[in-house]
């Protein structure tokens, strides 16, 4: 392998003969493949810095208006008004050049200039266009004459085919919005969840804070606003996740599951080896900028910061917070089995291996019946569990030889394989198995799982597979979307053969590297109280899958509402029949219309749909009535959404102003209850058809069943749909088994007759 192979490809000797001089050709010519790579990388990223920093111009372009500039000039048509013949006359080096070549220059000089200008213009003016937001706000299907003249200009001057990052300096940046409004909409947010006594007191608070010290907040974020990128990104991934000391298993990181209505194979190493060779091509187009950035509507871009960080990328343990480790580059995956842990190249003679040759190395670990050294078996117990004993344990214990080495690899890897040794599967008589599944993407053993990476891919005995991922580096949009290219690829274009293994023979077959493990007992005893905290953390979960397909979204939008406001409001309905209360509800939101932005949220309990549950709980209401108020919640739930997605949402200013008033530590009364208040029910949607490859109209079983998080409150729930299709949703549903009031299987039931009752308002209609 080149790491090892460089290390002897070049060493001599003095000998009493002289100088014995020794070249390793096969590893001085691995040397110089890795640096070739190198380079290509680097032109790729040079040539792509080019293009996006004339888009949504192109170099081309400038080759067509130069010729234009000089064609008119050389006509007797001067198109400059008199700047070229300026150029020529005040340019000092070209006054020693001949008339002929100095016009020539002059002409392309111009051009050039013109050009630049014509991309500023055209880069800002687009910049320009994506500010309106008004067309989100307009019914489907109709759209303002504003909107059309809008969308045009978008068009116009949106350029063609850009690449990943093509649009990234045309982005707007996220505007602070104001304290009034905020408050207002925040007080709306609140009205239902309390009595009138309580609404008033914080009311009081809130004219307090708005009229006192608010406004010298709000002056440090906007001033913010104007220096960074996002007022809003860099605080939230360092508060609300890095500096968090609790384990992130369960409590941060998420997890999704297989498309489990097909099984392509139950061979497990060919499918790990399929599925990893289909991520490291999506990792090649991301890094080559090839991977068609999503656009809204096919027009209006988003931010596609978030990808930059899906490979090679760590979560390193510190004392106060924690930071994350990019590596911009990586030749070998990391793999774990049994307890053990190997190195694994994926790259041999400057090409990238084939997925037969890649099943062959896992073969191998499969195959390999060595014993775990002592303390390996639990070692990953340490990135399950509090983040502080990892930290000291990691300065401590592997910050030198063979355990430094061992966790280099595992922290550079593109990818971190877990072969698991159970078996999963979806059975619809048996829902409990399902269940299982989740459970073991969510957290595993406890130990079986290297929480601190971007991702683990994990991969079963059967061939079912899942993930679980990190949540600091990025949104959960950006995994479905590598997970969508990837079931896609491994199923539409590699494939396997009639015994299940993959297509292709293999040319070479290196042998993976067992990593090496020197654990003291001080640390052994780390390992082991770690795993004590992540045994009781797992085993406080309560998982429950349902799959509901007696409809989906095709009903939902014959009854002339939004498929996702349809859910909220059968789970605002499932939520008060399981407490007999309303609760403080989180809707995940993205913000990617705005560079580098992440989520927002979106309070799912309002005014309009707790009207709408009691009404529903109400005999003397009929059928009429409630489907009025179910669509008059659904608006404004469609309302709540939209001005998340566009800057005006509540909490994401409330916790930036939270931080201002900790740094100059004022205390805000106002601020402390907002951000106190406990999310008893929080909600996800996962995304899906982010690629062309996923055509659920011709293979409506390819989709997949969606993932899920564990619970924010320790008595509430965790919630994670997925609308999949026209005819099925999945839903995950999560929360402490330690809570007396809380039952995810019961709450999962609720949410079923919640949906039967909502279609049958209508079918009795």
């Amino acid at each position: 392998m080149a790491e090892a192979h460089s290390a002897v490809a070049f060493s001599f000797s003095i000998t009493h003969e002289g100088v014995n001089v020794n070249l390793n050709h096969e590893a001085l010519q691995a040397v110089w493949e890795s640096g070739v790579r190198s380079w290509k990388k680097r032109v790729g990223r040079m040539k792509n810095g080019l293009k996006n920093g004339v888009f949504p111009g192109t170099p081309a372009s400038w080759a067509f208006i130069a010729t234009l500039v000089l064609a008119l000039k050389l006509a007797g048509v001067d198109p400059s008004f008199g700047i070229i013949a300026f150029l020529q006359s005040h340019t000092p080096w070209v006054n020693v050049l001949s008339p002929t070549i100095r016009l020539y220059t002059c002409c392309l000089l111009f051009a050039t200039l013109a050009w630049i200008g014509k991309i500023i213009f055209m880069k800002y003016f687009l910049r320009l266009l994506l500010t309106y937001h008004g067309w989100m706000y307009e019914a489907r299907g109709t759209m303002s004459l504003k909107s059309k003249l809008w969308l045009g200009l978008v068009k116009l001057f949106g350029g063609r085919k850009p690449l990943l990052m093509s649009y990234q300096t045309s982005l707007p940046k996220m505007f602070v919005p104001s304290v009034e409004g905020t408050i207002d909409r925040y007080l709306k947010s609140v009205h239902p969840l309390m009595d009138e006594e309580r609404f008033a007191k914080m009311k009081k608070l809130a004219g307090e804070f708005q009229n006192g010290i608010a406004k010298k907040l709000q002056r440090y974020l906007i001033l913010k606003s104007w220096w960074s990128t996002n007022y809003v990104t860099d605080w939230w991934e360092e508060f609300v996740y890095l500096r968090g000391r609790s384990p992130i298993m369960v409590n941060s990181n998420f997890y999704g599951l297989d498309a489990v209505l097909v099984h392509p194979t139950k061979v497990q190493a060919a499918r790990a080896a399929n599925v990893i060779y289909a991520m490291l091509m999506y990792r090649r187009e991301v890094d080559r900028e090839e991977l068609n950035p999503i656009l809204v509507n096919k027009t209006v871009p988003l931010c596609s910061s978030q990808y930059e960080r899906q490979f090679q990328t760590v979560r390193v343990p510190g004392v106060e917070t924690d930071t994350l480790k990019h590596y911009k580059d990586s030749k070998h995956i990391a793999v774990h089995h049994k307890g053990r842990y190997y190195k694994v190249y994926i790259h041999y003679k400057g090409r990238l291996l084939k997925p037969c040759e890649i099943e062959v190395m896992l073969q191998k670990i499969l195959e390999d019946d060595s014993t775990p050294a002592e303390g390996e078996e639990h070692l990953a117990a340490l990135t399950a569990a509090d983040r502080i004993p990892w930290a000291k344990a990691r300065q401590e214990y592997f910050s030198k030889g063979k355990n430094k080495a061992s966790l280099d690899a595992i922290e550079k890897s593109a990818i971190f394989l877990c072969l698991d040794e159970e078996e999963h599967d979806y059975d619809p008589n048996d829902d409990s198995k399902l269940d299982r599944f989740g459970r073991s993407m969510l957290h595993g053993k406890g130990y079986d799982r290297w929480f601190d990476k971007s991702f683990n891919l994990v991969v079963c005995k059967n061939g079912r597979m899942g993930f679980n991922a990190e949540h600091s580096w990025a949104d959960a949009p950006i995994m479905a979307h590598l997970w969508e290219y990837t079931t896609c690829e491994e199923l539409r274009n590699l494939g396997y053969n009639d015994d299940g293994h993959t297509k292709g023979v293999p040319e070479v077959t290196p042998n993976p590297i067992r990593l090496e493990w020197d654990l003291p007992k001080p640390c052994l005893q780390v390992i082991e109280s770690s795993l004590e905290v992540a045994r009781q953390l797992l085993n406080d979960v309560d998982l429950h899958l349902l799959v509901h397909n007696n409809y989906g979204k095709g009903f939902m939008k014959t009854c002339k509402v939004s498929p996702d406001a349809y859910i909220q409001l059968a789970l605002q309905l499932a939520y008060y029949r399981d407490a007999k209360k309303f609760c403080l509800t989180y809707e995940s939101s993205m913000t990617r219309l705005f560079k580098e932005g992440r989520t927002e949220t979106v309070r799912s309990c309002t005014m309009e749909s707790c009207e709408f549950v009691r009404a529903m709980e109400d005999t003397s209401k009929t059928n009429k009535d409630r489907i009025a108020l179910l669509r008059k919640a659904a608006d404004v739930h469609q309302k709540g959404y939209r001005d998340a997605m566009t800057g005006h949402g509540i909490d994401r200013h409330l916790f930036c102003l939270y931080v201002v008033s900790k740094y100059l530590e004022v205390e805000s009364p106002f601020l402390s209850e907002v951000l106190s208040e406990p999310w008893r029910l929080s909600t996800s949607q996962t995304p899906h058809q982010q690629t062309n490859k996923l055509d659920l109209v011709k293979h409506p079983e390819h989709i997949s069943a969606g993932g899920g998080f564990g619970p924010v409150a320790d008595d509430g729930y965790g919630v994670s749909y997925i609308i999949a299709g026209e005819d099925v949703v999945f839903f995950h549903v999560s929360c402490k088994v330690s809570c007396p009031t809380t039952n995810a299987r019961r709450f999962a039931n609720n949410i079923g007759q919640a949906l039967a009752d909502l279609r049958n308002l209508f079918d009795q209609h």
